[in-house]
């Protein structure tokens, strides 16, 4: 199950550098997660100071 990040972003660029597969991209608002690559690990969930990464 891959993990999504929700509206609650801050656009901090936290999780970004913490994925071990590079699948965290800044998107228009929010970060955005690219769910065929995510490998449901939770590094981007453990750094986020809003809790916006969820799994799907």
């Amino acid at each position: 199950m891959a993990y999504v990040i929700n509206e609650s972003c801050i656009a901090c660029g936290a999780c970004e550098s913490e994925c071990p597969v590079s699948c965290i991209s800044a998107g228009d608002n929010v970060y955005v997660i690219d769910e065929d690559v995510c490998i449901d690990c939770g590094s981007c969930a453990n750094v986020c100071p809003v809790d916006a990464p969820q799994q799907k």
